[in-house]
């Protein structure tokens, strides 16, 4: 399979149909971190498909000082906000929000109940903080990616992170219904790996 960078040189050189893999290999990716930002799948498939344009059309730009998933994921950021600016549309509730998580995570998170009151706590906090944390725990990327993203120094994005984690963990600490789930199924916070897990009795 080939890397992405040499795909964008084949691009560069007028192979444009090497930029259809391109958007086959990043195409989930990107249309999870624009459906978290407009919690709405028209909006979502727009901004998707103009984020994919803008890349194309600036292709020649791209130094390859971070990676093309960074510089893309930063498009589709900026691409989703000034939409959501522009449109002035509501958020759908909740309930009808698709999140971008991995197995994993979801494997973790398998209680609605818990994975509501978690995201409802996260939209809560400072945006740098939110978007670390969201980043890092619903995307699984790096700190090195989270940094190129944010476009902040590799321990700015760490710290982000983690002041977000400890916010979180107070919050939730302390939320009734969250300490009862905990007295019921044994859930907790590890601080370590910044996983909201189920612990076995």
């Amino acid at each position: 399979m080939k890397a992405d960078q040499q795909l964008i040189e084949e691009v560069k050189q007028g192979h444009t149909a090497a930029f259809a893999v391109l958007v086959e290999r990043h195409q989930t990716t990107i249309m999870k971190a624009a459906l978290r930002v407009t919690r709405d799948m028209t909006m979502a498939e727009d901004v998707v498909q103009e984020s994919f344009i803008k890349a194309f059309q600036k292709l020649d730009s791209f130094e390859g000082r971070s990676s093309f998933k960074s510089w893309l994921y930063q498009i589709t950021l900026n691409t989703a906000r000034n939409k959501l600016r522009s449109n002035k549309r509501e958020s759908v509730s909740l309930e009808n929000l698709v999140l971008s998580t991995d197995g994993h995570i979801e494997a973790q998170l398998h209680r609605a109940s818990v994975f509501e009151m978690i995201k409802s706590e996260i939209d809560e906090l400072p945006d740098k903080q939110r978007q670390a944390i969201s980043l890092r725990v619903f995307d699984d990327l790096s700190f090195r990616e989270i940094s190129e993203i944010m476009n902040c120094p590799y321990d700015t994005a760490k710290a982000n992170y983690r002041h977000a984690l400890l916010k979180l963990k107070a919050k939730l600490e302390i939320h009734p219904e969250f300490k009862l789930m905990r007295e019921k199924g044994n859930y907790n916070i590890n601080e370590n790996k910044g996983t909201f897990v189920e612990v076995e009795s």
